[in-house]
């Protein structure tokens, strides 16, 4: 074994036969041979030379990933770092503030479109939980409240979560940060039972409940009706208790919706048939006369005028993501609005389709990358013109334009990246099969950045078969 000595920050091996391997400055680099070993005696020139020479090599290669499209559209696309400023540049505190009055049950997400009935399909969704979607018939476990003895004695509850996204750090607990997850399991714990406590108390642990969830949100995004489930042996929880102790943990910020006592076979994600999710994507103020012309009847038409104006950004860098104007694709004058009703088409044809999204997922695991892991049935994806309603003074609203997606499941980031890349490929002009043929890219640049999380929604998670008559887009 040839032995390594340390140059600058990187470990360098000499070793005969090795090969040259690209540079990651944040790794381990091996570099190859010139001669035989003891040929070296003053390795650290040579060394020089060749980190030089890689780093410049290393530059050529990151200069060039920007994903080339071959047709007629790709000098109209925006670039990564465009994509970005055109998310990002806008008001999203007024959909945060309008999500969080949702949340506290102060308005419902109809208002969007107008229709605040309390006998509309999305009102009875939500408010009327006597059943709660456990399961189909054929699935359920009925529960016997007598001679239930061993694994078969603890108690299932479902509990239907509404918390707003801009308060937390995602969902999934982390040390340090204040995730959902974490809020959700400290109150449960005072519902542990004593064999529970006794072993949390032996391993030094905190005395913490443990919660199953439907999806676990990112950062930033809200849930009008989470679902996760916890269990206990205690006979004497009663799901009042439990309402109560997750509302007075962080008022304002998250509420109990409903709990119930279900099977024990229930998991709010294995068991699951559809997740609904809804993206608000606020117009700016002076895009309201340039990108739709809608009246105050005109609400839910997404016939938008098109303007391919030639406005050109000075744009930041965007966050995790890559870009080069290497291609000379930065700089051309290139659309900067785009229609409702042309996001609206590419949508539709994402539904009724068994299709793979890994070029539509982020940040995923290289086992999840390829193959079923990989494949979503799209059920409902429309995108309308709404309005968003101001808390500050009644009667005024914000123009936007809101994305309904329902699938079986979603990716990591998903949502967010057909969000952007839809916008995107509207904006450039593409063909209305756009999407379908970014699925067969060869790499994730072909798609944007994922949309600001501050406009996604968790809307529910359903447990029967998915009735399109439930969705707030027809």
């Amino acid at each position: 074994m040839p032995k390594p000595f340390s140059f600058t920050s990187l470990s360098v091996i000499i070793a005969p036969g090795s090969v040259c391997s690209d540079i990651e400055l944040s790794q381990t680099v091996r570099f190859c041979r010139f001669g035989d070993v003891g040929m070296i005696k003053h390795p650290r020139p040579r060394v020089q030379l060749i980190v030089r020479s890689l780093m410049e090599n290393h530059a050529q290669k990151k200069a060039s990933l920007h994903y080339h499209h071959t047709d007629a559209c790709n000098y109209s696309r925006w670039t990564a770092r465009e994509s970005y400023q055109f998310m990002y540049a806008r008001p999203w505190q007024q959909v945060l503030d309008f999500y969080s009055s949702v949340v506290n049950d102060n308005m419902s997400l109809s208002a969007l479109f107008g229709t605040e009935s309390e006998h509309s399909p999305w009102m009875r969704s939500i408010y009327d939980d006597g059943d709660i979607e456990a399961f189909d018939d054929s699935e359920v476990m009925t529960l016997q409240k007598e001679d239930r003895t061993g694994r078969w004695a603890r108690v299932t509850y479902k509990i239907v979560l509404s918390y707003h996204g801009g308060s937390f750090d995602g969902w999934q607990k982390q040390p340090g940060l204040n995730t959902v997850q974490g809020l959700v399991e400290r109150s449960l714990g005072r519902f542990v039972d004593e064999r529970k406590v006794q072993q949390l108390k032996d391993k030094g642990a905190p005395i913490d409940g443990a919660a199953g969830v439907a999806g676990r949100t990112d950062k930033g995004v809200t849930a009008i009706r989470q679902v996760c489930s916890f269990y206990t042996w205690r006979k004497d929880v009663k799901p009042p208790d439990i309402v109560v102790a997750i509302n007075e943990a962080a008022p304002g910020k998250i509420r109990v919706v409903s709990v119930a006592e279900v099977s024990r076979v229930f998991h709010p994600n294995f068991t699951a048939k559809w997740r609904r999710y809804l993206y608000i994507f606020p117009l700016n103020e002076g895009e309201e006369g340039k990108l739709c012309n809608a009246s105050k009847e005109d609400v839910g038409n997404t016939s938008c005028r098109e303007n391919h104006g030639s406005q050109r950004y000075k744009l930041p860098e965007p966050i995790g993501e890559d870009d080069s104007d290497e291609d000379g694709l930065e700089g051309q004058k290139k659309p900067t609005m785009f229609k409702i009703s042309k996001v609206n088409q590419l949508l539709c044809q994402l539904e009724g389709k068994l299709l793979s999204y890994k070029m539509f997922a982020r940040d995923t695991k290289a086992s999840r990358n390829i193959g079923p892991a990989t494949e979503c049935f799209i059920y409902h994806a429309r995108a309308v013109e709404a309005r968003l309603p101001s808390l500050a003074k009644d009667g005024e609203y914000l123009k936007a334009m809101c994305i309904e997606l329902v699938a079986n499941r979603f990716l990591r980031k998903m949502v967010r990246v057909l969000v952007a890349t839809s916008i995107r490929e509207a904006a450039a002009g593409a063909e209305e099969d756009a999407l379908l043929k970014l699925m067969d890219a060869t790499c994730r640049r072909a798609t944007a950045p994922p949309a600001p999380p501050d406009g996604l929604c968790l809307v529910d998670v359903g447990y029967r078969k998915f009735d399109p008559q439930i969705c707030l887009i027809s």
